[in-house]
């Protein structure tokens, strides 16, 4: 059977993400993971003496992360992804609890907000391609009690999630709709991480 990834060794994924593996997987690609082991709050911090914007908080923090993994293993293809939630001016974290993650669906209800994902392909301990994607969500307009029921529903996985919802799964009750790709939804923009790996020669197709 041809294969389709081309180097030797498999795409070393700088992110603990079992969707974004599970994204590469599904796309035919050989990937490992490794947590890049960065403070994205001091990364933030610095983001803001420079004045990023959404989008550019996003490809610095893949940038970084790829670059972390990179310089521990400079011979391998490594790819950092990261994604940033912004609503009304404000960037948006994962919750620490139960209680955030309310206010913070209540902060989204009846709104719309914009995920911008981006990804860092890095190579030598420098970064080769970098890219980003924005979707625009719209909220519904939820209750209280509608929020308490998603979160009994969804569990404490969505504490994990940058938005407290996991659009793949309980997530999509809370939208009216939905602009953009469902991989750039999902933390990963697949095609122009697709046109990179071509562009690096890393795809037989």
């Amino acid at each position: 059977m041809p294969a389709l990834w081309s180097p030797t060794e498999k795409l070393l994924l700088a992110s603990t993400s079992t969707t974004r593996l599970t994204l590469l997987v599904s796309a035919g690609l050989f990937v490992e993971t490794q947590s890049p082991n960065v403070d994205e709050r001091a990364i933030e911090q610095a983001a803001q003496s420079e004045k990023l914007d959404p989008p550019g908080l996003a490809a610095r923090l893949a940038a970084e992360k790829a670059l972390a993994v990179s310089l521990r293993h400079p011979e391998r293809v490594v790819l950092g992804a990261d994604q940033v939630l912004a609503c009304g001016g404000k960037v948006f974290h994962k919750a620490e609890d139960r209680e955030a993650a309310h206010r913070q669906l209540q902060a989204l209800s009846g709104k719309s907000h914009s995920l911008h994902s981006a990804g860092a392909i890095a190579i030598g301990g420098k970064v080769v391609e970098s890219f980003v994607a924005t979707a625009t969500l719209t909220m519904r307009p939820l209750t209280n009690d509608a929020i308490d029921l998603y979160l009994e529903l969804a569990g404490p996985d969505v504490l994990h999630s940058v938005g407290i919802y996991q659009y793949e799964g309980f997530g999509v009750h809370l939208f009216e709709s939905v602009e953009g790709d469902h991989s750039t939804i999902l933390g990963l923009p697949l095609l122009p991480l697709l046109s990179a790996l071509r562009r690096l020669g890393c795809l037989a197709l």
